[in-house]
């Protein structure tokens, strides 16, 4: 059975990646069982929705687009962050 810790933290992760059949099991599994996990689930669901759905305006709008660099910029600097 999974902990909180690691039930949030493949929650998370299916927003990147396909989870694989044993995770996808363990994490709807602890779901069932964890009103806490569940709740951050579909926040984060939520937030990601949102997230893609402001990204998708912004594109929409020219005045609003960071240039190349910038963007570049902080791509680099979100994925250093992230290792």
């Amino acid at each position: 059975m999974l902990s909180c810790r690691q039930a949030s933290e493949l929650v998370s992760q299916s927003l990147d990646r396909p989870l694989n059949l044993r995770e996808r099991i363990a994490v709807r599994f602890h779901l069932l069982i964890c009103t806490a996990c569940t709740r951050f689930s579909r926040q984060l669901a939520l937030m990601h929705a949102a997230i893609k759905k402001l990204a998708s305006e912004t594109e929409q709008n020219e005045s609003l687009q960071l240039s190349r660099q910038v963007r570049d910029r902080i791509t680099r600097a979100l994925e250093s962050g992230s290792e």
